[in-house]
Order: C-alpha cells, then structure tokens, then sequence
C-alpha cells in the first residue's frame, strides 16, 4: 500500500505541497477529443490539471507560466446521461468552492480513466464549522487522585503493563489520554498552530458534511454525494490515509497477529477512524474479554463430565450387556432387533454435555449475559465522557432513497406539509414498500423451512439406504454418517443462504424509504438479523424441540411420503446431536465465513478491479509505478461497506454461545478464540485493505444494543426448554424422587424404556432377517407408555405426565429465577461509574465557576470605563463652570441645564451571558443545520 519512493507527506498534499488534502472524489470520464491550446478558446466544459471554470484561465499560485496543457473538449457525448453526469459535477463542485473549500483536479491524459478530485479545507472552514458542530477541546487539567485508590490504580496499572499497546500518552486502555482534561467550546482565536490543531479525522469529517449536503437546481430537491454516487455521477468518495506516525503504530500495535495477548488501543483506533468504529472494536473487546471467565466455567464444566462418566449410573446401565435390553428396529424390514449396550459410546459421551453442572452453567451464562449488557454499558458512559460525547445530538443525513423517491414525488405531483411546508412522502409512497416486506420475509422464512426439511428427507432417506446395505460396518455407522453429512450440508446451505439474505435485506430496505440514513441502517440491520438469525438457527431449533416429538411408536409410526419413517433421536438422546449440529455449524461459520470469506473475497475482488481496469486501460500510455499518488494507492482498496457485516458474524455467535449453551459448554471457549483472531483480522482489513471510511461520531452501538438485549432475555427461555426438554435431567430427577425404590438412579434405563409386543407390528414392517432368533416376544423402545397387558395398551402412563408436568414447572422456575437474578444484577451495578459521575460534577462546577468569574471581569471593565467616563464629565462640567460663571449650588433641583451645555451620556449596560445565547442561537445558520453538540 505504501509507496517508499516518494515523501509520504507529499502525497497527501495538493501540488503545491502545502495543502492537504481532506477528501477524493473519483469519477470515471471518456475523453471524445482533444486540442492543443489554451483553455480560453473554448466555451465548453473543461477540466484540467489547472482546474479552471467556463472559459476562464486561472494562473498558477507559485507565479509559474502555465505551459500549454492538453485540454479535453466534451464534444457531445453518445449518451446524454454523460453530458447531464458533467452538468451536474460542475454544480456540484461550484457549490463546494461557493462553501469555502479548495479544489484541485486531475489532468486527463488518457481516452478514458479515473479522474480523481481533491478537496481542501482552509482554516477560515474549518473554524466556522467546528464553532457551528460545537467541538470541544482539552483545557484545565483535573487533579491526580491521591490516596488508597491511587495506589491501587498504580499497582493494576503495573500488572497490566505487559499487556498495554506501545502507544504515546496511553497509560492504560480505560483512560484516554483527554480522560484527565475538561472540555471547552472551540474558539477560533488564540490558535497556536493552525496546520495541526485539527487531525486528518476531523479535516475529512468537516469536508464530508459538505459533500452530504448538496442542493441541487437541476432537480429541484437536496441531494448528497450518497446519490450522486449511486446515480453513476461520482464513481467513489472517501478520505486519503494518513500515513504517519498514527498509521504505523496502529499498524505495529494493533494490525499485527503478533498482538494478539494486548489491549487494543481504542483511543488512537477512535482519532484514526472516528467514533462509530471505535466504539465497534471496544464493544469486541469488552466482549472478547468477558469470553474468559465463561470459557473457563465451560471447561470445568466439561471436565466435570468428563471425571463423572465412569460413576454416571445410567450410562453403566446402557453399557452393560448383562441387562440385555432388546430394542425394537430403527427401520422398516432392512433393520434389525438391537441391544441397547451397542450404544455404549453416545450414552458416555452424552454424559459429558448432559449433567447437572450443565444447569449451573445455563443458569451462569443467563446471568453472564446480564453482566456483560451492564458492563459494556458502563464502558460505553467512559468512553462517551473521555472521548467527549455526552449531550451529542445524531447527524441526521437523507437516505439515498428517501432522496430519489422525493425528487420523483416533486418531479411528478408536488406534495408539500401544510404545517411546515417541506416536502415528504405521503403513506401510497411507503404501502408497497411495506407489503413486498412482509410478504417477502415470510417467503424465506419458508425457503429456510424448506431447506431445513429437505435435509431432513436426505437424513430419512439415507438413513434407510444404509440400513438395506449387506456390509456390517457400513450398518454399524449409519447415524455417525448420517449425522455429519447432514450437518455439513447444513452449514453449505447456511452459508449460501447468508449471502442472499443479506443482498434481499437491502432491496427491501430500499423499497420501505427510509427517511435518514440512521433510520436506514437500523430497518436494514433489523431485516438482515431476523433472516439470518432464522437461517443459522433453524436446523439447530429442529433437533432441540422437534426430532423425535413426531416419530410415533412402534406398530404406529409417522411416514414421510407413505414410504419413509420420521427420524428419531439416539439412544443417548437428542442433546448429543444438537451438541454435533451447533459445534459443527458455529465452527464452520467462523472459519469459513468469518474467516476464509473475509480474506479471500476482498482479494478476489481486488483482483478481478485490476484485471478490468488494464483491460480497460489504453495500451499506449503506461504509469509509471513510482509516480503513483497516495489516492490512486487508496482508490485500489477495497471499499468500506459499513459495520453491519462486522457486528452480524459477532451477533450470531453471541447467540451461539448464549442460547444453547447448556448443550455445547465449550461454546465460549471456541468464541474466545475465534474473537481473538477476528479482532487483529480486522483490524488488518482496517488499516491495510480497506479504503479510509469517514469519520463518524456516534455515542453508541445503536441497535445492536437492543438486539443483543433481548437475545440475553431469549436465552434464559431457551436454555429452560433444553434443560426440560430435550435433556433428561428432568426425567431423572423424578425418576429419583418419586419411583426409585432406592432413591438412587439404579433402574432408569429399565423406567424410561416402554414394551411393544412384536405381534402388534403392522404387515411388511417386521425385519426380514434376525440375527437374534426367532423367539423374540417383546421389544423395547424409549417412551413412557403403557405396556401391551395393560388395560390401555400404548397409551401415555402416569410416568409421562408427571415428567411432563415436572418439565413445565422446571421452565416456569427457571426462567422466574434467573430473570430475577438478572434484574437485581443490572440494579446492584450502576450504569455510570463513579469516577465518571464525581468528574462529571466537578465539570459542572468548574463551568460555573468559568462563568461567574467572566461575568466578574465583565463588571470590573464596565465599572472601570464607568468611572473614567464619569471623571472625563465631571471636568467637563468644572470648565463649563468657570466660563459662565454660574455656580453650581445656584441650579434649582428639576431645572434644566443651559441648552449649551452637552448631555450627560447614557450609562452602560454589562451584556449578560445569556444575551450572547441567544444570540448566537438566532443566527440564520442554526435553523438549517442540526448543530452537535459534543
């Protein structure tokens, strides 16, 4: 990315080496002739290297005589969309010079390229804004703290050392290096340097909000370099890379795997990038850091299991071949009778997942949730108050479709607001948006069913295909087989289905009209959420709550396609499997899409943008590779998509490690290391493949925030429906307290297990071929019912609704209990910290302070010219005195001076702090523009 050959600094400059450069506009051009001359010969538009308007020729700044430069002359282009495309830039790029900005244009020496457009912001801009935006700077320094806590902040701030990035005036990742300093209003004067006083962030923000803001004549309605880019006028618009000092210590830092073990440097991440990915990539690690303690629980949980499997006495009970427990076929004919000890193995490794640690560890992740809600709330008010954001007002920017169905609404019927008398869309504009979302979300809502159950009849399918084969070992692996292949086509299905659903999620998005970009982004993050979250979850939900529910019983079982048995869980139960499906799905995701996809594709894309571009390219002229600017070296980045994507993958594997977490323990252990990875991975795409995105200021997550609220809640409902019923924790639990004679667990397997006469089997159903005999009366099969000498054969014993009624009162206490605990954790924890809150007030009375002792200045200047204009009258009066001779104790009270005598002036009045408010809030600017104030 970086070119070595030439003085970084210059290439960030416009060609005089002194101005930056804050902002690129590209637009693609195609050149019809060229002529030889100067500029002034011609009436039609003209762009060159010299950036001169219709017809006029601009001279150098540095006084150097302008050689003859190739003009390009737009000689009426083939599409009149290109020549509308000039019209409109010129409007454009008028508009940005009438606001005060700088620009510099490239020279076209090629039949048809890229043409790149710099934007500078001069000083006079940039302090006319900031006074507007209300920025903020750094002034009187807070006092250390002192005491117990300052010793016990020293001693953490040593510990932490090794693992502090090398950054200048970072001593720790809680505080910035502004966290000690009160903010103040900007103020335009007593600026010492005013090259360096705002940083290329800032610069491009400000020159951003310019190019968001557009008017334009030839469509009668605002528009935005958003629109104008989506329309074909400006092929891309982004801010340059700094490379500095800031550029490589985050690339040395942060960017670099082998910083893995350190904190992020989010304060330097937020001056690099602005405040929306800062505050992105310290939610990641707030939540990668908070992954530790959970991995850790998870593992001692699985340890647990692990220890306990040999004493576990259901699965001794399922491994012992003395018990002989002859089960009924798996299939129809091709299956044989079974023994129950052949599932030795899924039973032992059933306990691992399936045991009582694995409720305190539901009950653990519940409440671990709440902490990290409440936590990362916390960090958020620091970061809001350290990096100044509190009292922020959003800046709010018309969507690119709210702006294109507007124009069209004005071109064709105007409709104007009686109130206010602005333009907006009446309910016929957003009804059709509306009824192709829903209709449209229930369509792949269906098509994820679909998928779902078309790897359900590929499991039924082979399943039975298997079981007809001749070879023992392919029989004696047929749910292993069965079960991964599955899995494995889950997650291709998966995958596949992400990609589309992200690409409906925005055309829906555009068809509903969203009226600011902040309203756009969330209606889009809500629509990718619930399609992806459905997609990803789906065949995870089947095997929890479904498999196995509808299969019936022997001698009565449910068919698919009147040929085909429903699918039934294992011997072991049902948790295994869903222990298979959601490691299997939540590892291929993260190493695949998460991983895999963000490396490869964007170098594909890179790739495939430069192979078109030297196709495209004239033969005849080459670059000289040395000559390169930093903006052509940024415009061959890939561009910035937004943080959507970003925050999805992290979303969806907090719902991996929150909502099924009683099945898989390990869960956070294989985020945490994932995160770790991802983190220093995109930080990587941050700072060397991605074009520079605009600095954004935020103050929070946004949506996210509320999304990741209530999959904490749906957690606690989940894991409840697992542990009662898809786990036999339960089953054992009453099974232990209620029938066993012993009061211990000797006897289960014997108690969940049903008889089936197998005179009872329907015509064609009974096995062909037994290896078992042919003296076999009864077989055995999971259920509670009754058995065949029973009064009521097959039907639902008195076994099966007290677990069921003990499953139902298991999930209503389960999720009171810990719904309440997560209530009391979120009220014992304060959302504001406490130093926050204390520096906070002592702000509020400094600005008291700040301001009682400028009301006092004010009346000692008021008092002293007071005094000085009372001297000057009085000697007046003494000289008027002397020459009439009229002694003043002679004037009678209430007559009126001689008529040659001057007035006495008017007094005074001291101007009042609130005056100068509202005077500067009835200035025309800050009725248009939505001020910020940080």
């Amino acid at each position: 990315m970086m070119d070595m050959d030439q003085d970084p600094r210059k290439r960030l400059c416009f060609a005089d080496g002194r101005r930056k450069v804050d902002y690129v506009l590209v637009y693609h051009y195609r050149k019809r002739s060229s002529v030889r001359g100067s500029p002034s010969q011609h009436r039609l538009s003209i762009i060159s290297n010299g950036s001169y308007p219709l017809g006029v020729e601009e001279k150098d700044q540095e006084g150097r005589k302008d050689e003859p430069a190739e003009v390009v002359v737009d000689v009426g282009p083939p599409d009149p969309a290109d020549g509308e495309k000039i019209m409109i830039r010129e409007e454009f790029e008028g508009n940005l010079k009438d606001a005060g900005l700088e620009i510099e244009h490239d020279k076209e020496n090629k039949a048809h390229g890229h043409a790149f457009i710099r934007l500078h912001a001069p000083w006079q801009v940039l302090s006319r804004e900031a006074e507007f935006l209300k920025i903020k700077v750094p002034t009187k320094k807070l006092r250390e703290e002192k005491g117990l806590a300052a010793t016990m902040n020293e001693v953490w701030r040593k510990l932490n050392q090794p693992f502090q990035p090398k950054v200048p005036h970072q001593e720790n990742l809680g505080n910035s290096r502004m966290s000690h300093c009160y903010f103040w209003p900007f103020c335009r004067y007593n600026i010492k340097s005013k090259d360096t006083f705002f940083d290329n962030a800032t610069r491009s923000r400000i020159v951003s909000l310019y190019c968001f803001a557009h008017e334009s004549a030839l469509f009668f309605c605002l528009t935005g370099i958003t629109t104008l880019i989506a329309n074909g006028v400006y092929d891309s618009a982004f801010p340059l890379h700094d490379v500095s000092f800031f550029f490589l210590l985050l690339h040395d830092e942060w960017a670099r795997y082998g910083a893995f073990y350190k904190y992020q440097p989010v304060d330097l991440i937020r001056k690099y990038f602005g405040e929306k990915i800062g505050l992105y990539f310290a939610w990641l690690g707030v939540y990668t850091q908070l992954l530790i303690p959970a991995s850790v629980v998870g593992i001692i949980v699985f340890f647990y299991g692990w220890a306990t499997v040999e004493t576990n006495i259901p699965s001794q009970e399922m491994c012992d071949e003395d018990q002989n427990f002859t089960m009924c076929p798996l299939c129809d004919r091709a299956c044989d009778y079974w023994h129950l000890s052949t599932a030795c193995g899924t039973a032992r490794a059933s306990h691992l997942f399936d045991n009582p640690a694995t409720v305190f560890f539901a009950i653990f992740m519940s409440l671990w949730a709440a902490m990290f809600l409440e936590h990362w709330k916390r960090r958020q008010i620091s970061l809001n108050y350290s990096w100044d954001l509190t009292g922020m007002e959003e800046e709010e920017v018309h969507s690119h479709t709210y702006i294109v169905t507007l124009c069209y609404s004005l071109l064709t019927s105007v409709c104007l607001d009686s109130c206010t008398g602005h333009e907006k869309l009446t309910w016929r504009d957003r009804l059709p948006g509306y009824l192709i979302n829903i209709s449209s979300i229930l369509f792949m809502f269906g098509v994820t069913c679909s998928a779902v159950f078309s790897v359900i009849i590929y499991r039924i399918t082979i399943s039975a295909l298997m079981a007809m084969s001749s070879d023992p070992e392919v029989k004696s692996n047929v749910r292993v087989t069965v079960t991964a292949t599955a899995v494995i086509i889950n997650l291709v299905v998966i995958l596949i289905l992400d990609e589309i659903y992200g690409m409906v999620a925005a055309w829906l998005t555009e068809l509903e009209i969203p009226k600011t970009e902040t309203n756009f982004e969330e209606r889009l993050i809500l629509k990718a959420f619930l399609l992806k979250f459905m997609n990803a979850y789906a065949p995870i939900f089947y095997v929890a709550f479904f498999k196995g529910r509808f299969a019936g019983r022997p001698g009565d079982y449910v068919y698919v396609f009147n040929d085909y048995r429903m699918e039934e869980c294992a011997p072991g139960g049902c948790l295994i499997e869903l222990c298979i499906q959601l490691s299997i799905i939540m590892l291929g995701k993260q190493l695949i899409q998460n991983n895999v996809f963000e490396i490869g594709i964007p170098k594909l894309k890179k790739l495939c943008r430069t192979l078109k571009d030297k196709e495209r390219a004239p033969k005849e002229i080459v670059e000289q590779p040395g000559r390169r600017q930093q903006w052509h070296l940024d415009y061959d980045l890939e561009p910035f998509d937004g943080l959507t994507p970003e925050y999805m993958e992290m979303i969806i594997q907090f719902g991996f490690v929150s909502l099924f977490v009683a099945s898989f323990p390990l869960a956070p252990l294989f985020a945490l290391l994932n995160n770790v990875i991802e983190i220093r991975l995109d930080a990587k795409k941050f700072v060397t493949e991605l074009r520079r995105p605009d600095a954004i200021r935020a103050k929070d997550i946004g949506i996210w925030y509320n999304i990741l609220s209530g999959l904490g809640k749906f957690s606690v409902i989940i894991n409840a429906f697992v542990i009662s019923f898809t786990s036999d924790f339960i089953p054992r639990l009453v099974y232990q307290y209620m029938y066993s004679e012993t009061g211990t667990m000797h006897g289960f397997i014997n108690h969940t297990l049903s008889y089936f006469n197998v005179s009872n089997f329907k015509p064609g159903t009974v096995p062909s071929i037994s290896s078992l005999g042919k003296d076999i009366t009864f077989c055995r099969y999971k259920d509670y019912r009754e058995p065949p000498w029973s009064t009521e054969p097959y039907q639902f014993s008195k076994q099966y609704w007290s677990v069921l009624a003990a499953r139902l009162g298991f999930v209503i206490l389960f999720q009171n209990l810990v719904i309440t605990m997560s209530m009391l954790v979120a009220w014992v924890i304060p959302d504001v910290p406490k130093n926050i809150s204390e520096k906070l007030k002592k702000e509020k009375t400094l600005l008291v302070d700040v301001f009682l002792n400028e009301e006092k200045e004010k009346l000692q200047l008021i008092q002293s010219l007071f005094s000085r204009d009372l001297t000057q009258e009085q000697q007046e009066e003494l000289k008027v005195s002397d020459q009439t001779s009229l002694p003043l104790q002679q004037t009678q009270p209430g007559q009126l001076p001689p008529t040659s005598s001057p007035a006495p002036r008017t007094r005074p009045r001291a101007a009042s702090f609130s005056q100068f408010t509202r005077q500067m809030s009835m200035s025309p600017r800050s009725d248009i523009t939505q001020h910020t104030a940080v």
